[in-house]
């Protein structure tokens, strides 16, 4: 049987709204929708990953981009995702297709269970041949808890649905080796490891919460996924599928070759960091062998606050990271038990247990294909001043 494609877009809110009025951009909605049409009559699965609700809201509560705070970002997006709904219904409607929303927070991803709940009805949409729009919940999202940018929610999106593309329409061609205003800039069409180029892509737009860093760290997730990644410019009549069959110019990120499994995939590629522990050398030799138990005696310092089933991250002594893992227990009781390795668990937290921080089952180690994450602040870690 032909395997049909499963293909996620990403467009960001300076291709759906205009940046002055602030009011959808129909010509783009109708290019994007016909186009995305096209993807499905030939038998492939679509799912756009949406930004535009915040920019469309902001005229209804009085407010500019360059002015409006979080709680004025909460309110338009109240207010405009109605508008950016009902504008993608009206032209998937001319297309004879149906639309279903999704909206997510940063928990929805990062939480095992949530995740798996919300991949569920991705899944049953996509069965039902309705194409899901997903955003997420910036109505009721903070600054501390919102995912941040749609690149990486799309990347994650990709990852949950074990996409083949990832297409990420933004205002320029594609990644260059310098900032694309300098004459002499040069379109990078083909990459395969993105680390060279995270220290040039810095900067966002006026409307939207990501710029080209964040893209290049979507892909590098897609990637581990084995999803190709095109980044390329939304502003083209057939945005989409002439970047697919390679008529125009734009950066392709290739998938790796062995991608992980969609467990690793979900457990190393965070949104944000619930916490960290810094492990002693004796520990931290030990994981060169693969997946290691880490015990409470093994722990130097903590940084949370995380609860248990967060996934944390692992640091040597240098701060370098090494793995990530999910804990058995809250920093506070991971503090209890660091603190007091020769009083009893059960003593100390009131439940029995063997008092294992980490185990191995639950950990990847990481490796080359994985971006580091620096070690947070000296100020935000809490050191262990073991009784013992």
């Amino acid at each position: 049987m032909e395997h049909k494609k499963t293909i996620v877009v990403k467009v960001g809110s300076s291709l759906l709204a205009n940046t002055e009025r602030l009011t959808p951009r129909w010509a783009f909605m109708h290019h994007l929708m016909e186009d995305i049409a096209r993807l499905r009559e030939s038998g492939a699965k679509v799912i756009l990953c949406s930004s535009g609700s915040v920019a469309l809201g902001l005229n209804t509560i009085g407010e500019r981009p360059e002015t409006a705070g979080l709680r004025d970002k909460q309110a338009a997006a109240a207010c405009g995702m109605p508008l950016l709904l009902n504008a993608y219904k009206q032209v998937a409607h001319e297309y004879s297709f149906e639309i279903a929303q999704v909206l997510v927070t940063l928990r929805d991803l990062e939480d095992r269970n949530r995740f798996l709940n919300t991949k569920n009805t991705v899944d049953r949409l996509l069965d039902a041949n309705i194409m899901p729009i997903i955003n997420e919940n910036d109505t009721i999202t903070t600054e501390e808890i919102r995912v941040g940018d749609n690149d990486r929610l799309s990347a994650k999106v990709a990852q949950m649905v074990q996409a083949d593309e990832l297409v990420i329409l933004t205002q320029v061609e594609g990644l260059f080796d310098k900032d694309p205003a300098d004459p002499s800039a040069v379109l990078v069409e083909e990459v395969t490891d993105v680390s060279p180029y995270l220290a040039v892509t810095e900067g966002v737009s006026s409307l939207g919460s990501g710029g080209m860093l964040t893209k290049i760290q979507a892909a590098h997730m897609a990637q581990n996924a084995g999803c190709d990644t095109r980044i390329a410019d939304g502003e083209i009549e057939r945005p989409v599928t002439s970047v697919l069959n390679g008529e125009r110019r734009h950066t392709k990120v290739f998938a790796d070759k062995q991608p992980a499994s969609a467990w690793a995939n979900w457990l190393t590629d965070r949104l944000q960091m619930a916490g960290s522990i810094v492990i002693k050398a004796a520990a931290a030799t030990a994981l060169e062998d693969g997946p290691q138990n880490i015990g409470r005696e093994d722990v130097i310092s903590i940084q949370g606050p995380y609860v248990k089933g967060d996934v944390i991250h692992v640091y040597d002594e240098s701060g370098k990271e090494l793995a990530r893992a999910l804990t058995n227990f809250s920093s506070d009781e991971t503090m209890a038990l660091a603190r007091n390795v020769e009083i009893s668990a059960l003593q100390l937290l009131g439940y029995k247990t063997g008092g294992t921080l980490i185990t191995d089952k639950n950990m990847i180690v990481l490796s080359d294909r994985h971006l580091q994450w620096d070690l947070p602040d000296g100020n935000d870690m809490t050191e262990v001043a073991s009784s013992g």
